[in-house]
Formats: structure tokens, C-alpha cells, sequence
């Protein structure tokens, strides 16, 4: 599950990193430590009836978060666990009851998070609520393993211990992180954990278990991002002002009158997440090939740009870039040298445009 994880979410996530909001302020991720405050219940799988196994249990974490999707953690998790027989009372002699008896346990280890949010639907710091998935394991630590012992002399408890025992122990489960600010979520977890058969001193040819369910709090340790404010507009180009020739010195031969070539702009209009160029657009590149070879001196400006209402500036930076990059490619597959053309690209930070739609857009300027 973790490879399917890593491999197929890697890609998606490097490229989430940034955010961008409705008003045009873009938000960067921080690498950033947390702390985990939780409480709850703990549920041991035994020999009894279902409330009777139910016992407190607490969990302190410190972990980091190394980007959107993938955070360590270390935990200890602990208080008490219950255990269950079926047809010993308390003083170790047969009868048709369920006996409990409980002991000490603390379990520290580590915790693989991955945020499935920001792995399959991007990063947005803004997010109520997101949903991760982790995997991880530890040494669980128990003692005060008395009650069991007290029962072990009508010889039923084949796996008894005294004392303190150590096991290994696996888990995995999901939390729910529920955002009050950029500081402070509410944590709600439910994890699974497996041990060895050993763990509650009786012999069942199969692994022990126990499950946690816990709220609290995780609180993060510094800033998550940085916001960056939205631009401030480029101001809108001057006019072009129409030349007037000067009129002829008076003089018994009139000096020639100069002729200014004027400059001509075309704008190729592209569909949402295209770059190709449509028939109906090929005969403004036309127009400007035209009179590049009209005028021999002229060179041509080529800017690509992608709409702000839609995708993100990774994707329209991509996009911006495959657009200007088709309309240089028509100009010199029409016969102009590359020499006479430069091309740039402004992603959707720069809309010259009012309406959205028109953004998609590269717009030629020869002169």
C-alpha cells in the first residue's frame, strides 16, 4: 500500500505545493513539526463481552511534516489493556463466566502519515478537513500483569508473565484532522495494533490484538506556508499614437518625407487547456508573416499567456509556455528565420485581458 502510495501520489504532489486562491494570493508549503494531544478508549480482543474490554488510553506524538502528503511521527501510546477468559472466575476455579483482568502497557513507535487529501486532490492550506492514512510500529511495554497471575493455578493461562514483557507490535489506521486555525486542528484516530500471541498470557494459535479510538489535538510548531499577496496589475499599454509626416522644408528641392512602418499586433485565441492553433485562427499568423516579409528589418514579439480562473500556475505556466512555443513554431514552419522572433510566456499572472476566457491567448507584436 505504500508503494501504490509513493508511486502513484509523488508526481501529483511535487506539483501541489503551491496554492492559489479566488483573490489571486498564492500560498507555499512549509516544512513544519507538530505536536499530538489525545485521549480515548481502548478496545482489547479477548474472551468477554464487548464493554467489559474497554479501558482508558492516552497518546503524546512529536512529529514533522516533510510535504503536503508525507509527515514521520513518533508516538507512545498506553494506560491500560484488558484481558478476557471464558470459564474462569477470579480465584482460578471453572465456571460458566467470562473473567476480565487488566495490566499496564506502554507502546512507543513510529508512524508513516500520509495525507490522502493532499495526495489525490492537491494541497490547499485552507482545507477543513483532511484524511490520512498510516502505518507504523514499535516495543510495546507491559507490567502489573497481577490479576492474570492470580488466576494462572488451575493451569489455563498458557502464555503467563510477570514482571515486565517486551513485544514488537504492528499498526496501521486513519485520522480525520479537522482545521480551528493554522495552528490548531482537532485529531480524531482510529488505529489497529497486532502482537504476538503472548501478549495476554493465554495460548490461542493466533496473533493478540487491540484497537484505539482517540481525540485530541495536533498543533503545529511553526509557520505551514507562506502567503505571498496577489500582484498588483501591469498598467495598461500607452496608445499608439498615428504618425504625422512633417511637412517639406521650404527649399528649392524638398527633403523626402520619411516613412514610418507601423507596427501591427494579432492575438491567437487557444480553448481551455489547448495550445494547438485553430484553422480559424491560422490567418492572423498569416498576417503577420506578411508583413514580416513585407518588411525585411521587422522582427516580431511573441507572449503567451493561460486564464487566471482556472488550474493552478504550475499548470498554467505549462500551458502559457506550449502556447507561445505553437505560434513560433507556425511562424517559422511559414518560412521566418528565427533570429527575427522572441517568445515569452506570463503563465496567468498577467491577464491582459478583462474577460477570463480571452487569456488564453499569445499575442504577436511586429515592428
Amino acid at each position: 500500500m505504500i508503494a501504490a502510495l509513493v508511486l502513484g501520489g509523488s508526481a501529483i504532489a511535487s506539483a501541489q505545493a503551491t496554492y492559489t486562491d479566488k483573490e489571486g494570493n498564492e500560498y507555499e508549503f512549509k516544512k513544519h513539526a507538530f505536536l499530538d494531544l489525545q485521549g480515548g478508549a481502548q478496545y482489547t480482543l479477548g474472551e468477554a463481552k464487548f464493554m467489559d474490554l474497554i479501558s482508558p488510553n492516552v497518546q503524546l506524538g512529536l512529529g514533522y511534516q516533510f510535504n503536503p502528503w508525507f509527515a514521520a511521527r513518533l508516538q507512545a501510546n498506553g494506560w491500560q489493556s484488558m484481558g478476557g477468559y471464558n470459564g474462569i472466575n477470579e480465584m482460578g476455579q471453572m465456571a460458566a463466566i467470562n473473567t476480565t483482568y487488566k495490566y499496564k502497557y506502554v507502546a512507543p513507535g513510529l508512524d508513516f502519515i500520509f495525507n490522502l487529501s493532499n495526495l489525490f486532490f492537491g494541497w490547499n492550506p485552507m482545507r477543513v478537513l483532511n484524511v490520512s492514512a498510516f502505518l507504523g510500529g514499535g516495543a510495546n511495554i507491559a507490567w502489573d500483569n497481577k490479576e492474570a497471575n492470580a488466576m494462572a493455578s488451575a493451569n489455563h493461562m498458557r502464555y503467563i508473565w510477570d514482571g515486565t514483557q517486551v513485544l514488537p507490535f504492528g499498526r496501521g489506521g486513519l485520522e480525520f484532522n479537522i482545521r480551528l486555525s493554522d495552528a490548531v486542528s482537532i485529531m480524531l484516530e482510529g488505529n489497529a495494533n497486532i502482537l504476538s500471541d503472548k501478549y495476554n498470557s493465554k495460548k490461542a494459535e493466533n496473533p493478540d490484538w487491540y484497537f484505539n479510538a482517540l481525540a485530541g489535538l495536533r498543533i503545529n510548531l511553526g509557520k505551514t506556508y507562506t502567503k505571498k499577496e496577489k500582484p498588483a496589475p501591469e498598467p495598461a499599454p500607452e496608445p499608439v499614437q498615428e504618425y504625422v509626416a512633417p511637412a517639406p522644408a521650404p527649399a528649392p528641392e524638398p527633403a523626402p518625407v520619411v516613412e514610418k512602418v507601423e507596427p501591427i499586433r494579432r492575438d491567437v485565441f487557444f480553448l481551455i487547456n489547448k495550445y494547438n492553433i485553430r484553422t480559424g485562427e491560422q490567418s492572423k499568423v498569416d498576417e503577420i508573416v506578411a508583413y514580416l516579409n513585407e518588411h525585411p528589418e521587422a522582427k516580431v514579439a511573441v507572449t503567451g499567456y493561460a486564464d487566471a480562473g482556472t488550474g493552478n500556475n504550475t499548470i498554467n505556466d505549462r500551458l502559457a509556455a506550449q502556447r507561445a512555443a505553437s505560434v513560433v513554431k507556425a511562424l517559422q514552419a511559414k518560412g521566418i528565420a528565427a533570429d527575427r522572433i522572441t517568445s515569452d510566456s506570463k503563465g496567468a499572472r498577467v491577464q491582459p485581458f478583462a474577460e477570463n476566457d480571452k487569456n488564453r491567448v499569445s499575442i504577436m507584436i511586429a515592428e
